[in-house]
Parts: C-alpha cells; sequence; structure tokens
C-alpha cells in the first residue's frame, strides 16, 4: 500500500494523506501502469455523463492536467524548448532545463494537445481511449525510467538507479487488462504498438541531443504517448 501510495502521490495532486517516500516507489518503477488506471478513471467517471463529444474531450484534457498537477506536461514544456533550440547538445540542455518558456515548449504543447482532443473527440468510446491512452502514457515512462541513462543528477537518476531492465516487461504485463475493455483487438494491437514505437523514439532522440534522459523527457513521453495512442485509436 505505502508503494501505491508513493507512485500515487508522485504522479497526481490528490490527497493521499501522509507523504510516502519516494523510494518505496523508485524500488518498483514498472507500477507505472496502475497509476495510468487510476487517473483514466477519475477522468472518465464524470465525462462520461457529458453527452457532448466536443465538451466531453476538452473537459477530459482539463481534468488530466489538473489532477496530475500538469508536471508532465511541464516536462513536455520543456522538452519541447530543449528539442527546438539550436546549438550543441550543451545549448540545448540549457534549454532542457531552464525554467523559463520558450517557443519550442508552447509549439510542442500546443501540438501535443491538439493532436489529444482530436483524437478523443473522434474515438467512439472517449471512455475507453482515457484509459487506454493513460496507462499505454504510463507505460511509456516506465520503459524510458529503465532504459533512459541519466546525463545528470535528477529524479531520473534517482529513479533509474533503481530500476531494472526487466521492469518494462512486468509494466507491458499490467497493460494487458485493458483487452477486457469494449474496443477492437486491432485498435488495442496498434494502441501496445505506439506506446512501445513513442518511448523508443523518444530514447533515440534524447541520446542524440541530451546524450541522454533526464525527468522532463520521461514527463514528455507520458503526454506525447497518450495523445499519439488516442489519435491511433480513433484512426484504426
Amino acid at each position: 500500500m505505502k508503494t501505491l501510495l508513493s507512485l500515487l502521490q508522485f504522479t497526481t495532486i490528490l490527497p493521499l494523506g501522509k507523504a510516502q517516500d519516494l523510494e518505496y516507489f523508485a524500488r518498483h518503477s514498472y507500477l507505472y501502469p496502475l497509476a495510468g488506471y487510476v487517473i483514466g478513471a477519475l477522468v472518465a467517471l464524470p465525462v462520461f455523463f457529458i453527452a457532448n463529444q466536443t465538451i466531453a474531450a476538452a473537459v477530459a484534457i482539463v481534468l488530466l492536467i489538473l489532477i496530475t498537477g500538469a508536471h508532465h506536461f511541464d516536462g513536455l514544456m520543456d522538452f519541447g524548448d530543449g528539442l527546438m533550440a539550436h546549438g550543441d547538445r550543451e545549448k540545448r540542455i540549457r534549454a532542457l532545463t531552464d525554467r523559463n518558456v520558450g517557443a519550442g515548449a508552447v509549439a510542442l504543447a500546443i501540438v501535443i494537445t491538439l493532436l489529444l482532443f482530436a483524437g478523443l473527440q473522434e474515438s467512439t468510446s472517449l471512455v475507453s481511449a482515457l484509459l487506454i491512452g493513460e496507462v499505454c502514457g504510463k507505460f511509456s515512462m516506465a520503459f524510458l525510467t529503465a532504459y533512459g541513462t541519466p546525463f545528470h543528477e535528477g529524479m531520473q537518476s534517482y529513479l533509474h538507479r533503481f530500476s531494472q531492465p526487466f521492469f518494462p516487461a512486468i509494466s507491458f504485463l499490467l497493460c494487458l487488462p485493458l483487452i477486457f475493455l469494449p474496443v477492437a483487438p486491432v485498435k488495442l494491437l496498434g494502441a501496445f504498438l505506439l506506446m512501445i514505437i513513442c518511448p523508443v523514439l523518444l530514447l533515440t532522440a534524447s541520446r542524440r541531443f541530451f546524450g541522454g534522459v533526464n525527468g522532463d523527457v520521461v514527463g514528455a513521453s507520458n503526454e506525447i504517448t497518450r495523445a499519439l495512442v488516442v489519435v491511433g485509436i480513433a484512426l484504426i
């Protein structure tokens, strides 16, 4: 229970009582998808009662940002600044870790938010899309936590220190209950492929541009993977 509380306190702003030691979660970072189920369910519950699909999609995005405290969204924006920065690796890292918000941050945030909104709006089952997108997004975080070599000391280096190469395999198994949702198998297959492809591409890009991964990149993977999975489900 302490591990689960530590996980949810790290990934959400839910009032869950006394703060737990982050090490409880760090030693079990393969549990990331469980946070996806919790967050997805909390968002899907009120959205289920909104008949208008456009409004429901907008409310869902608002709730996702509020429940997570924009924690991973902030990582997405930082990643955008680092990705769009001109110059050598050192300049990109400075842009990535700078607390100021640049054009790259705004541009990537708009792009990913628009994709997520469009995907949710066109989903045949918005509730299922929310759950699948959120769980898959958390898998990508588990993947990068395990395989993303940190380029400096920080949250990623702390979590990576406790992670093991087999952790993503356990995370994948935790995603399998998604098959019980009323979604066509081909859509789930597409979602599972995207949730693996996205962090692999982000890992490759981060190694090239930054020489490794930090917490911002891991947070960005949640937002990017979620959006692309939801879009993929809508298109398939």
